[in-house]
């Protein structure tokens, strides 16, 4: 039986789009799940029935089925809200029915004996900042030193402690989760990389509210994103410190700097390939620093992270095709 690679994200993901047609030269017969249109434009049945699991998926606006053991793969992408027939739900039937969702489509997904890119259990376990860092260190890179705390006071003395600046950055969002809540719910749209300055060391009192995250600052010579896909290492070179905007954190899209294909030292790209492995994940896209100094310093893992704009100004990277050829492989391996 030829298997089938089975995709799991949201009708705005890009990526999935684009890696679709590789899917569909290899021979792979893609079926996307949208979790903005489930179960509203879908349907499913699980069987059981005298021992034996029957399952299976419809897209009902297309009338394409998938039979989950044709599933070779799965990529589990990006989350998004369900949709559901009825936009008038109470706020209790609204919450029952998120829970129902979610149970019977990962209780439908989980059974399967198939490669994951990657496992929804493996994504969760990575995703924790604080943990990062400490298993960061376990793989001998170097770590800013760090602080996780709801006390004001433990932010003064550490302050106090780190010979230079300190940074604020959140653990979760850097959206400030302006995503999970309606447009006109917002009330800011993010916060990058900040470095505290003396009048916010002077209204500190705001960390007694919730655990923040400080980090000492750490001097760039320039910064990486390395994606790792099964075990094959894209390290690019970004030039943040070319520009004042990007200097601190190297998301600002309004400044035009230049990222670069770039080999890293064996040792350091084992290390990468280790320290994602560790967690189970099939995929990941890492954070580092180069100091002035050429040490490699870790700054977090991103287990589900972005990789189109990499491959989109460094297009030899070719991390769509990358992707799209493990997935096909991988399921046929199954086959």
């Amino acid at each position: 039986m030829t298997k089938r690679v089975l995709i799991v994200s949201n009708s705005f993901d890009l990526h999935a789009d684009l890696v679709t047609p590789y899917l569909n030269d290899y021979h792979a017969e893609p079926f996307r799940i949208d979790l903005d249109c489930f179960p509203r434009d879908y349907q499913i049945v699980q069987l059981f029935w005298h021992g034996k699991l029957i399952s299976n998926i419809t897209h009902l606006p297309s009338g394409q089925c998938l039979n989950l053991d044709e599933v070779g793969a799965i990529w589990l992408r990006k989350p998004a809200d369900y949709a559901f027939i009825s936009n008038d739900l109470a706020p209790q039937e609204l919450a029952y029915a998120k829970l129902e969702t979610e149970h019977a489509l990962f209780g439908l997904l989980y059974p399967l004996d198939c490669y994951w890119m990657s496992h929804p259990i493996q994504l969760r376990g990575a995703m924790w900042k604080a943990e990062q860092l400490h298993r960061a260190t376990k793989f001998g890179f170097n770590v800013p030193r760090s602080l996780v705390t709801n006390c004001a006071q433990q932010v003064r003395v550490f302050k106090q402690q780190v010979p230079g600046e300190i940074i604020f950055k959140p653990l979760s969002s850097s959206s400030l989760a302006a995503d999970a809540v309606a447009e006109s719910e917002r009330i800011a749209e993010g916060i990058p990389t900040t470095i505290i300055d003396d009048a916010m060391m002077n209204n500190l009192e705001a960390v007694n509210e919730l655990p923040c995250h400080f980090q000492e600052y750490v001097d760039k010579q320039y910064e990486l994103r390395v994606t790792v896909i099964a075990g094959e290492t894209f390290a690019a070179k970004i030039h943040s410190q070319d520009d004042v905007r990007t200097a601190v954190d190297s998301r600002d899209i309004s400044a035009n700097i230049i990222y670069e294909a770039t080999q890293l030292p064996a040792d350091i790209a084992q290390r990468c390939r280790e320290f994602v492995s560790s967690y189970g994940l099939n995929f990941s896209a890492l954070d580092l620093i180069v100091t002035p100094q050429d040490e490699y310093v870790f700054l977090e893992n991103n287990p589900n992270g972005q990789f189109l704009y990499v491959e989109q100004l460094i297009p030899e990277f070719q991390l769509v095709k990358a992707v799209a050829a493990t997935l096909a492989a991988e399921a046929q391996c199954r086959s």
